[in-house]
């Protein structure tokens, strides 16, 4: 049986993951800031190299947009190699390194802190969550014109779809960066924003407002989509008839963590 650790195993993404490893038998122990008995902070490492102690597989699912993702990352990959971790799995997201976001960078410098560890690695990209996108949209929502970014897509991925494919990578020998995970669909922001409207019950004109930047024109040319690993299943619409009451305008039981992941523990 495989021992596996699940960091921010308790968030949108993680523990979707710890279920499925745990449904197909592997021991897994969940951790993050405040499960017990696995409760570490990954900015300071205090308790890591006991929850690492007999670990065969990481899958390293918490990050935070606040800051600290390097950080956490070098104290896990240490904590990791005092425990003869074998595997290093880790979920990234579409575009890191075409987007100038600092968020993204500083994914794209945990990914190369993988790649560099010395233990085995895989590095899984995926686009955004369904949930993250209606987060946005909800916020946007509250006021009267719902003002979206001019000329900016969007491919939305179902996060249960993501879990599988990342049970199915821990379970597997290392892989290093695997081809990306995207949804369905590449959806114009205000496409989306009206199928959230129509969820919701609401009616607010969607009015398109061009922006300016780096990171806009990384968003404007695509930078994040990736329509050739169309792989995922699930719709925003889908998504949508699950989570969100008709009338309510508000979600259901999606969350807000989305691909930011703020999955604890970091």
């Amino acid at each position: 049986m495989t021992t596996i650790l699940v960091t921010g195993g308790t968030g949108t993404l993680g523990r979707l993951v710890v279920a499925r490893l745990r449904a197909d038998g592997h021991e897994v122990r969940v951790l993050s800031r405040h499960a017990q008995p696995y409760a570490v902070n990954l900015l300071d490492g205090a308790g890591l190299d006991a929850a690492l102690a007999g670990v065969d597989t990481v899958v390293h699912c918490a990050s935070s947009p606040r800051g600290g993702d390097e950080r956490a990352a070098r104290n896990l990959i240490a904590a990791a190699r005092r425990a003869d971790v074998a595997h290093l799995l880790y979920i990234s997201i579409v575009g890191v390194d075409r987007v100038p976001l600092g968020y993204y960078r500083a994914k794209l410098a945990v990914e190369r802190q993988a790649e560099q560890s010395g233990l085995g690695w895989t590095v899984l990209r995926a686009t955004q969550f369904h949930d993250l996108v209606a987060t946005l949209v909800r916020g946007l929502a509250r006021l009267p014109v719902v003002l979206v970014p001019a000329g900016v897509s969007d491919q939305p991925v179902e996060v249960a779809e993501v879990a599988d494919r990342l049970a199915e990578l821990a379970a597997a020998p290392p892989a290093g960066r695997v081809p990306d995970m995207a949804g369905p669909e590449v959806r114009t922001f205000t496409d989306l924003a009206r199928a959230y409207l129509r969820a919701t019950g609401r009616r607010r004109p969607v009015l398109r407002v061009p922006l300016a930047g780096r990171t806009y024109r990384g968003l404007r040319a695509g930078g994040h989509l990736a329509p050739d690993r169309a792989v995922g299943k699930g719709t925003f619409e889908e998504y949508l008839a699950r989570t969100v009451g008709v009338g309510r305008g508000r979600a259901g039981t999606g969350g807000t963590g989305g691909h930011t992941k703020a999955d604890g523990g970091a």
